[in-house]
């Protein structure tokens, strides 16, 4: 059980969040240890483990915060809006990922191993958040595209929250790689989040008004 005021609780597990994030701006997720994170904060390193006792529960953790920040720019759209086309919302959902590049980012990492080792509540948190999102797009699929069924929007998520693991692979290409595909003779159109995701919503909306 961890002792405090729910300030000071809330408050240092920000900052283990937010030291975690700042060394991911620069390193990948098999570069960071926990001593790394633990220099960043301003209370001792053994204090860490009375929040998360794993770097993947950290990670785990701040990729929630993600999925929490894009549910709120899915929430402003879907109540900014008294009706919209289909273009216009797949613009919207578009411009709201390229928003999130950190999500796009922790998408594309091995999800498995940090959920097997992160504890039962805290996946429960997590999937807590990555549900509300599954429902908010179904609730903007509802409100600005009534004619599909109940199956189309099954079908829909299905599809684009598994494509969505794919966004930042194919968009944030070093010149390492840009280098290598020449050389291998790869023709490849390299597209932003917007473009890209853009694309494919309105191919999964159809073509209707």
């Amino acid at each position: 059980m961890v002792k405090g005021t729910p300030e000071l609780i809330a408050d240092r597990r920000e900052a283990i969040i937010n030291a975690c994030e700042k060394l991911y701006q620069t390193k990948s997720f098999r570069e960071i240890t926990l001593k790394e994170i633990g220099s960043e904060v301003p209370f001792s390193r053994p204090t860490i483990y009375n929040y998360f006792q794993t770097k993947e529960e950290i990670f785990l953790a701040l990729f929630q915060r993600e999925y929490e920040r894009w549910n709120e720019d899915l929430t402003a759209i879907l109540e900014g809006h008294d009706a919209m086309d289909r273009q216009s919302l797949a613009d919207q959902i578009a411009e709201s990922l390229a928003n999130r590049i950190q999500l796009l980012k922790l998408l594309s990492m091995n999800n498995y191993d940090m959920e097997a080792n992160s504890r039962i509540e805290l996946l429960t948190d997590f999937k807590k958040a990555y549900g509300h999102s599954m429902r908010l797009m179904c609730m903007l699929l509802n409100k600005f595209c009534p004619e599909l069924s109940a199956a189309d929007i099954q079908n829909f998520i299905y599809l684009f929250f598994p494509f969505m693991f794919g966004i930042y692979p194919y968009t944030a290409v070093t010149d390492k790689q840009r280098t290598a595909m020449q050389e291998a003779g790869v023709d490849y159109v390299y597209q932003s989040v917007y473009e890209l995701t853009c694309s494919c919503l309105i191919r999964l909306l159809g073509d209707k008004p």
